[in-house]
């Protein structure tokens, strides 16, 4: 009888036990008619990677265990095969690619596919809408940043901040220090950060915040005050001048002392992913404050793309840690210990 020719493997991370990875081996896919395949270069650990490691998996299956969850959706790569139907694409492109647009459900966020894997396939690869090509100059580390920017960008776009505008933004992890950047592209006036990690601190100045507050030891409602003037609230109350307040921090504290700041009129956008919070109602009746809600990039992931590829040693700063793919575990590690990293990136042989 012939022998059975083996198919070749890969190596894809997905979730084990509770707060734990596992590193298996899977089948390496091969392209269909519209699909590419990717040659994965480098894939950013995000927060939502993090709440899936919490859990251990993902739905609940048949005989109500959890689901294993292919992990990494924000990943760049070069394409290696191209489907026979695939047009304005070719094998040595380099990419980045959307995750919501996998029909097999989001890439690394309880789909089918991971990015966190030496090669993915990218179903129904259509230039502009599931994956997006970017300039050789940029590293692929710095490309991996894409999806996270596009939330980022998103945030700001929700927040129309103008350039006149003075804004704060709390919480100097990838998102905030993000929308930072947007701000500043944008050209608004003044930026300031606030965080309780000094180191993100210094990062926040590096990538062009005006100013920085360390929300553990000083006040932040005199600070802002200090350093965006004195505006009022609808009882004409004193409160600082600020106008745009953005929680990329996700704790309730940033909630309750935004609200007791706010002047009259003020913007409080929240892209930060909030669990249950008890908040002063009557605190923004006084000040009339808008809250936003910022999910997601509906028109920006591939909007950002150009203008990450232009300022890109600007994002790179953003990365804190680099990690070898086969070391996997420790990044992990590294993104589940709360202000161990501020960015890890896992890179795959060649950084660029």
């Amino acid at each position: 009888m012939p022998t059975m020719k083996a198919l070749p493997t890969m190596k894809s991370v997905q979730t084990g036990a509770r707060g734990a990875i596992e590193v298996v081996d899977v089948e390496r896919p091969a392209p269909g008619p519209r699909d590419v395949l990717i040659r994965v270069r480098a894939c950013g650990i995000c927060g939502t990677d993090v709440t899936f490691l919490h859990l251990g998996g993902g739905p609940f299956g048949p005989g109500g265990q959890l689901i294993p969850v292919p992990l990494g959706h924000e990943p760049s790569g070069e394409i290696v095969e191209v489907g026979a139907e695939v047009t304005g694409l070719k094998p040595g492109d380099r990419v980045v690619v959307n995750p919501q647009a996998a029909p097999t459900g989001i890439i690394g966020c309880g789909g089918a596919l991971g990015g966190m894997r030496e090669y993915l396939i990218v179903e129904d690869a259509v230039v502009g809408k599931s994956l997006a090509v970017i300039p050789d100059s940029v590293p692929y580390d710095v490309a991996a940043l894409n999806e996270p920017m596009a939330v980022a960008l998103h945030c700001v776009n929700r927040s129309g901040a103008r350039p006149t505008d003075k804004v704060v933004v709390f919480g100097a992890g990838p998102i905030g220090l993000g929308a930072t950047i947007w701000l500043k592209l944008r050209g608004v006036a003044h930026v300031t950060v606030a965080d309780v990690i000094p180191e993100r601190l210094k990062t926040a100045l590096a990538v062009g915040a005006d100013a920085v507050i360390d929300s553990s030891r000083e006040d932040v409602t005199a600070r802002l005050t200090e350093l965006h003037g004195q505006g009022a609230n609808a009882l004409g109350q004193p409160r600082p001048d600020t106008d745009v307040y953005i929680d990329a921090a996700g704790a309730p504290a940033v909630l309750n002392t935004a609200l007791a700041a706010a002047k009259w009129g003020t913007k409080l956008v929240m892209v930060a992913v909030q669990k249950k919070a008890e908040i002063d109602l009557s605190a923004m009746l006084r000040s009339e404050m808008t809250l936003i809600a910022s999910m997601g990039y509906p028109t920006e992931i591939f909007e950002v793309t150009p203008q990450l590829a232009e300022h890109w040693e600007r994002f790179a700063k953003l990365i804190s840690h680099r990690v070898p793919f086969a070391e996997a575990e420790r990044a992990y590690r590294l993104a589940l210990t709360p202000g161990a990293a501020e960015k890890v990136i896992v890179t795959f042989d060649d950084p660029r």
